[in-house]
């Protein structure tokens, strides 16, 4: 109570006092007419130094530089106050100790009832930190700026919120061609060509900038002479303190060098990998050419004598023998570089790995010989694999080979399978999913880096010469590519080899596929029928017609499909059998012509071709290139049951209701 009675007896000059004496962070003080020190607060005491009893009296120049009292800035600063009732300024100020600060200073002239000045009122504040940061700010600025303006390998600049230029740097003059006064103010579109401006890219580019926060891309730019340069590109968009966008600011980098010369390196890796090629097939031409060559001799040579035998009525069985066994080597040589180059026709079903293995067991070990132990080693449970059986039990057969021939000496052949989960890129850049990892393990001589990088590469063999084809494990790579896995070898020198066989694992509701040579696949005979053989090779037509009439029915030949649809229109026929590669019209364009006309004749393509064979759009059965006998019968009795409808060995009499002309 008593302090609030003293407050309320202070006089307004008491309460003045008191508030101009609490303040520190301003120098508030009076000065007399002469602007000598008439009164002195805390704050000026702060930061100029001096106490009251020091600067009272004393006049107010001594707080300037001398530079600014031999200019006469202190009495300048009192003569603008009193002429123009406000003196506002900042410089530098001298504090007691000699040191100097940035001050920030108010003079207001004092006057008396008659309007005359008798004295100054003066404010001074300490802004030498402040001034510090922003000078700081400025040479920051001002060295950016110099960065920018001396980077010549990038057009580094800004454009406003509409997408016109706002300043230039002089990688922008060096790489567009443009001075700073040709481009500022004009719109960044023109270094766009005519095709991206007509799609509408350069907005398309602040659009993405100002949605997503970036656009990057690589494009055609062009410069002021009209010359096209390739430009990586970046737009950034440029925001104010409330998130407004107010401009961006782009760079741009001319990076054509660079894209040739990476245009150049393919050429170069093209030109190399197509020189790779060349060699490659050179290598697998003159394989093929030799061990051709061998099966023709074979062949030749047998039937030439056969022939000769017969006039002069001798038995010729073994000549005959002799070269039907050379035939079906070379069908298995073929069918060994389609498995490498993935272009077999593969029967891909459910396949017990474990029941194949142990039903080729006895076939295994005669193959190998006594000097070499099979061991199995399979878990109690193991899915079924996607593969095709036979394939699968000759590529065990020939990678249980290949681990016999490295092991001159004998040993052990370890038969493994389990099943492996891979995630994504796991075991040779297999895709994701469920695999049976079927391996073959040896302990024999090993490979060195060199000769395991070639070991899948057709007719490649460190075996000695008539002692392998070099097609075993191209093979294998091949058959596994096609199945949707993959072959990979590990080998060391003098400490053997693995041989991995990743096999995707079948759909859980697959059946497993008998094993290889079973009597599901037995010749169904049928009545006899008019069967139209189609092949453009004479020698072809010849033996498929010969197999016909041996089967019991009566055969009509055409070199050409035009000739067929001829004796088609004249003649009924309960079978078509038509090769695909032929000229002017192929097996595939017959049977569409075929199904139009006649919809009940039963077709079947015959061909050599894997990928035609695959080829899900031609509505006929499939017979591969070369055929026997029994697999013609086979197809024929198969063609005609489905064509029936029960799937079943039917009766078919020649089809004369069934023919249009």
């Amino acid at each position: 109570m008593t302090d609030r009675r003293a407050e309320g007896s202070l006089t307004d000059d008491a309460r003045f006092r008191l508030l101009v004496n609490a303040v520190t962070d301003y120098a508030i003080y009076m000065l007399d007419a002469d602007g000598s020190v008439a009164s002195w607060n805390p704050g000026a005491q702060r930061f100029k130094g001096y106490a009251a009893g020091e600067i009272i009296g004393q006049n107010f120049e001594r707080f300037y530089t001398e530079e600014d009292r031999a200019a006469g800035l202190p009495r300048h600063a009192l003569a603008t106050a009193a002429t123009e009732g406000r003196f506002e300024r900042e410089g530098w100020r001298i504090r007691k100790d000699g040191s100097r600060f940035w001050a920030h200073v108010v003079i207001d002239p004092v006057r008396g009832d008659a309007g005359e000045v008798i004295g100054y009122a003066k404010i001074t504040r300490d802004l030498t930190e402040r001034r510090a940061s922003e000078q700081a700010l400025r040479q920051s600025e001002e060295r950016f700026r110099l960065l920018v303006q001396s980077v010549t390998d990038y057009a580094i600049y800004m454009l406003d919120a509409d997408g016109r230029v706002a300043n230039w740097n002089q990688g922008g003059e060096r790489i567009k061609g443009y001075r700073p006064d040709e481009i500022v103010g004009a719109h960044f579109s023109r270094f766009y060509t005519e095709e991206d401006r007509a799609a509408g890219l350069p907005e398309v580019g602040l659009e993405t900038a100002r949605r997503e926060g970036r656009f990057e891309k690589e494009g055609w730019r062009v410069r002021k002479d009209g010359s096209r340069f390739w430009a990586h590109v970046i737009i950034d968009p440029v925001r104010d303190d409330d998130g407004a966008i107010i401009g961006y600011a782009k760079v741009t980098r001319d990076i054509t060098e660079r894209m040739e010369a990476q245009r150049a390196l393919e050429k170069a890796r093209e030109a190399f990998f197509q020189s790779q090629k060349m060699e490659a097939i050179g290598q697998l031409t003159g394989g093929v050419a030799h061990d051709f060559n061998n099966l023709l001799a074979a062949v030749i040579g047998s039937l030439e004598l056969a022939k000769k035998r017969l006039a002069e009525g001798a038995d010729v069985t073994r000549f005959l023998d002799n070269a039907m066994k050379a035939a079906e080597r070379g069908a298995s040589l073929t069918q060994r570089m389609l498995s490498f180059a993935r272009k077999q026709e593969l029967n891909l079903e459910a396949v017990d790995v474990g029941a194949l293995v142990r039903g080729m067991a006895d076939l295994l070990q005669r193959t190998l010989g006594t000097g070499i132990d099979i061991q199995t080693t399979f878990p109690l449970r193991l899915s079924p694999a996607r593969a095709d059986a036979n394939q699968l039990e000759l590529v065990l057969l020939n990678l249980a080979v290949n681990a016999r021939d490295a092991m001159p000496g004998g040993g052990e052949i370890v038969i493994a399978a389990d099943e492996k989960e891979v995630s994504g890129d796991g075991a040779g850049s297999l895709k994701a999913g469920r695999y049976i990892r079927l391996s073959v393990i040896d302990r024999g001589e090993g490979m060195d880096p060199d000769t395991l990088a070639r070991a899948t590469e057709p007719f490649f063999t460190t075996k000695g010469i008539g002692k392998g084809t070099g097609l075993g494990l191209s093979m294998a790579h091949g058959l596994a590519e096609q199945s949707g896995g993959r072959l990979i070898l590990t080998s060391r020198k003098g400490e053997g080899t693995r041989a991995e066989l990743w096999l995707p694992v079948a759909i859980p509701d697959a059946e497993p596929a008998a094993a290889p040579g079973e009597a599901a696949d037995r010749p169904i005979r049928t009545e006899t029928l008019t069967i139209l053989a189609v092949d453009d090779d004479a020698l072809v037509i010849t033996n498929t017609a010969a197999m016909l009439e041996d089967l019991g029915h009566r055969t009509l030949e055409a070199s050409s499909a035009r000739a067929a649809l001829e004796i088609l229109d004249r003649e009924p026929v309960d079978l078509v059998i038509t090769d695909y590669a032929m000229p002017q019209m192929n097996g595939g364009e017959l049977i569409e012509v075929i199904a139009a006309r006649w919809p009940d004749l039963p077709v079947i393509l015959a061909t050599g071709y894997a990928d035609i064979a695959r080829d899900t759009t031609i509505a006929a059965p499939r017979l591969a290139k070369p055929f026997t006998v029994a697999q013609l019968a086979q197809a024929i009795a198969h063609s005609v049951a489905a064509r029936a409808g029960n799937g079943q060995v039917v009766s078919f009499p020649g089809r004369q209701a069934a023919h249009k002309s």
